[in-house]
């Protein structure tokens, strides 16, 4: 049934959990899925689109969940996420005829920047402060250029909505978490579209990692909607400085 050993698709399952918790709450969850689908024998192209299987389950139930709390409103971001798909779709399908070394390596310098801002910016808390670009600039620009990013690379592309949302659509930390993930959802989506053409996903295995990161996201957007900044600004530095470590290590 499943394209692995049965102990290997528990070591996937409990990445899958640790991933939905974490990408719920900061995003990265990529970080963790795909060293594993890559040790549990897994060609770079089957964990790719593998983990875009087991994605898009974990970034919809955190969508859910934050919508269903009233952070965010899904019918208001269906524009947003109609062009974050178009993205992550265009990038998947480039994905192979796209040099990406140059990008790989401005990435952890990138990811860095982003781990020290949200460290040691002062004021970055859940309200709400003035936006620099306007809503409708923010969506045809920085939406579909970060779900091309994710679907062209993948790990970070919540963090990056992240960023965009705080810092130049003015949302607070919570608000711009709950409204990345629709985002983050429309992106895994039109990526897994284009890899499941393409990458021959583990399929048995991707839904088995869906089942995991829908529990460990229903867990995590509920930490973060009752801990708000306190816990998510952390967890995204933590996330942000780890991946570019892992790929400063990758490089070297």
């Amino acid at each position: 049934m499943f394209e692995v050993p049965l102990e290997t698709v528990f070591a996937l399952v409990g990445a899958g959990f640790v991933a939905g918790f974490v990408d719920s709450i900061a995003g990265g969850g990529g970080l963790i899925t795909l060293p594993v689908l890559l040790l549990s024998g897994a060609s770079p192209v089957q964990a790719l689109s593998t983990n875009k299987v087991q994605g898009v389950f974990g970034a919809a139930t955190a969508a859910i969940s934050y919508a269903s709390s009233g952070h965010v409103n899904l019918r208001r971001q269906l524009r947003a996420a109609v062009l974050a798909f178009a993205g992550g779709l265009i990038g998947a399908l480039l994905v192979s005829h796209i040099p990406t070394s140059g990008l790989r390596a401005a990435l952890p310098v990138v990811l860095i920047a982003i781990a020290a801002f949200f460290a040691f910016k002062k004021g970055l808390n859940d309200d709400d402060r003035l936006e620099r670009i306007p809503a409708a600039t923010f969506t045809a620009l920085v939406v579909p250029l970060v779900g091309f990013y994710d679907g062209l690379i993948g790990p970070g592309a919540g963090a990056f909505y992240m960023i965009g949302f705080v810092t130049l659509a003015g949302y607070g930390v919570l608000r711009a978490t709950a409204h990345t993930k629709l985002l983050n959802f429309a992106s895994n989506l039109g990526g897994l579209v284009a890899f499941a053409a393409t990458g021959s996903p583990w399929w048995a295995v991707g839904l088995a990692m869906g089942a995991a990161q829908i529990a460990g996201a229903r867990l995590g957007s509920k930490l973060a909607m009752r801990k708000g900044a306190k816990i998510v600004k952390p967890l995204l530095v933590t996330t942000s400085t780890v991946l570019a470590l892992r790929l400063l290590w990758q490089m070297l």
